[in-house]
């Protein structure tokens, strides 16, 4: 079985690797370039160095876009693991109609993200209307908290079934000796079942943490980035820097604002799960 598996293994491989190279890493490398270019059309390429990234930390509205959606990031990831494994230890108790909770709690996650955002801006608005202020003409700190209800909203219930399954995983032995030895539930909680499920928390964090970093659709459809663009996160204002502004020099800023996007997401990324993964109980 082995060795057919050896023998064939190409058959299987090679078309995600043909795939995954002119879908991704042929389009990733010619971005790149492109960021060390002026253009307007990709038949029309000048070499311009390092232009394009003076000029995007130059752009104040680029620079108000990162710690906007750096802000969001923080407080949406926790708020969002907080509240799914809170659920998740609920729903684990073994109470009446938990899956029926699970399934109401995972629902909006089947629902596409420019869908929610239309849907919480119909919300919000019918609500804000009763008292004169339609969402879209607010302040920061209304879409804001707006953008942090629609995320949870989505992301709570699939996070919540991630816990739930690291939960599940713990072993009752552990949780029953822990309780013999005179431990609450407070300490059972902090010194068996929180170490126990850090996978969980590693793969839930590193999910919402670049889904809050790189979010697009529900901004846009939300609110836009209104008003005056002070609700606009990275993704939309690298969006807008390509295709909204005139001018060769845009597209080339664009693409450098995409990578300097890019490396930020890894990094952050990277530093999560080696802080995450450092916690994780070795079995």
């Amino acid at each position: 079985m082995e060795k057919s598996i050896r023998k064939y293994w190409p058959v299987f491989v090679l078309p995600t690797m043909v795939a995954f190279t002119i879908g991704f890493i042929w389009p990733f490398i010619w971005g790149i370039y492109l960021s060390f270019c002026k253009f307007q059309t990709l038949k029309k390429v000048k070499i311009v160095g390092f232009e394009n990234y003076l000029q995007v930390f130059q752009d104040a509205s680029f620079v108000h876009s990162f710690w906007f959606s750096a802000l969001f990031t923080i407080v949406s990831t926790i708020l969002i693991n907080v509240l799914a494994f809170a659920i998740a230890l609920v729903l684990t108790k073994g109470i009446k109609g938990t899956n029926i909770f699970r399934t109401i709690f995972f629902m909006p996650n089947l629902i596409g993200g420019i869908v929610l955002g239309y849907i919480w801006q119909s919300l919000l608005n019918g609500l804000l209307y009763k008292f004169g202020m339609p969402l879209l003409s607010l302040s920061m700190a209304e879409g804001f908290w707006g953008l942090i209800i629609l995320m949870g909203w989505q992301q709570i219930g699939y996070m919540m079934i991630i816990y739930i399954a690291g939960l599940q995983n713990v072993s009752p032995e552990l949780v029953e000796a822990a309780k013999i030895d005179g431990a609450t539930n407070w300490q059972v909680l902090k010194n068996v079942k929180i170490p126990m499920v850090m996978p969980s928390i590693t793969i839930c964090s590193f999910l919402t943490l670049t889904n809050s970093f790189k979010l697009f659709d529900q901004n846009l459809s939300l609110t836009n980035g209104e008003p005056a663009k002070s609700t606009q996160m990275l993704a939309m204002n690298i969006y807008e820097t390509y295709y909204a502004r005139s001018g060769a020099q845009w597209k080339g800023i664009g693409q450098a604002k995409a990578v300097v996007f890019f490396l930020v997401v890894v990094v952050i990324a990277l530093i999560q799960l080696r802080a995450t993964r450092s916690k994780e109980v070795q079995a």
